[in-house]
């Protein structure tokens, strides 16, 4: 047998691990799972049932072109029919924008911390990361992104709200960054969490992309319409970068059930508004109770909260698996906490109440 092994590229090696939210044990002491900002509500009116009727159907291909879906999402959105591509999650389309955009030589910008996915679909693609530390605020630094900009750039993440701080960018600080970034370089705006956003003065991307050929917007049905296990996202953008998002495109990556679930997701928004609401309402009172207990705790935008706790994470995270509920550590950093069932939500604050006293 030869010793020999295949060659692979030389880019694969030393790619982070994507880490998952660590989920709640079966039969150990954590029940609630408030590790991946999943929705705690079951799934919206009408799509167990259209799920159900999709699934007689799996012995056959998908429709590869999501025709229905893209049609719901173009009447949803009013935009063009061809300005909308779809995939695997919003994870799925970023992946494929990297790969219509970025390659070796290139470089891809973010801020850091931010989506954990970044850096490793932008080494997987061959490109080069170029992270922009957050404010002190925990806040995209976008002046500081804009002077990172050279020749060689490609795409520009902006996570809004971002993950896993929750803080968002608004219009006017977003409008003076764009006008910034050269036309070829292509904007990605990443609002997988625009369902939660309250504050008015927080722009929606898609009100953004109309007026500029260079911005993508980006969104999920993981997050606020609770389908995170059918794995279905999108992409609103003008035509040749949605034309690429097609031709880079795992054929049939979106199954028949997620395009159904996704319609009948879309045709139920007003119960969807109103369970938005309810965690908007919780997490409000998450962060009231946190800053109460004499927490430092950026404003969130998004279905999670941001505790910084440096050397103090994991043994955080630790606490709170024992008490009951999983949380998402990022050692050294802090934790990232989902809103979730009430009663998920007082493990945490009891947890938090408790820590902060021993500081």
């Amino acid at each position: 047998m030869s010793e020999t092994s295949p060659k692979l590229r030389a880019e694969l090696e030393g790619i982070p691990t994507y880490k998952p939210g660590k989920p709640a044990a079966a039969g150990g002491p954590a029940a609630y799972k408030l590790s991946s900002n999943e929705n705690p509500y079951p799934p919206l009116p009408g799509v167990m049932e259209t799920v159900t009727a999709s699934a007689a159907s799996f012995n056959r291909y998908p429709d590869m072109a999501c025709t229905a879906l893209t049609a719901e999402l173009a009447e949803r959105f009013a935009v063009p029919v061809s300005h909308v591509a779809t995939g695997t999650g919003s994870v799925g389309v970023a992946q494929q924008l990297l790969q219509a955009t970025s390659g070796p030589g290139d470089e891809v910008i973010y801020a850091w911390r931010s989506f954990e996915a970044y850096p490793i679909i932008t080494q997987i693609s061959g490109a080069t990361s170029v992270q922009v530390p957050l404010t002190e605020g925990d806040v995209h630094d976008l002046d500081a992104m804009a002077d990172a900009i050279t020749d060689r750039t490609r795409l520009v993440f902006v996570c809004n709200p971002n993950n896993p701080t929750g803080t968002a960018v608004r219009r006017a600080e977003l409008e003076r960054f764009l006008d910034r970034v050269p036309g070829d370089v292509l904007v990605v705006l990443d609002e997988a969490y625009r369902e939660f956003v309250r504050d008015t003065d927080v722009p929606d991307g898609v009100e953004i992309y109309r007026e500029r050929p260079n911005v993508c917007v980006l969104r999920t049905f993981s997050k606020a319409y609770g389908l995170a296990g059918l794995r279905v996202g999108f992409a609103i953008a003008h035509e040749p970068v949605a034309a690429a998002l097609r031709k880079t495109a795992v054929p049939f990556g979106v199954s028949q059930i997620a395009q159904d679930a996704a319609i009948a997701s879309l045709r139920a928004e007003d119960e969807l508004i109103g369970r938005v609401g309810s965690l908007v309402c919780e997490r409000n009172r998450v962060m009231d109770a946190l800053r109460g207990q004499g927490w430092t705790v950026p404003d969130t935008q998004a279905n999670f909260v941001w505790l910084r706790l440096g050397e103090s994470t994991v043994p955080f995270a630790q606490a709170c698996e024992q008490a009951g509920a999983v949380v998402r550590p990022f050692a050294g950093e802090g934790v990232r906490v989902t809103v979730g069932e009430t009663e998920a939500n007082d493990i945490f604050l009891k947890v938090a109440e408790g820590f902060r006293k021993d500081l």
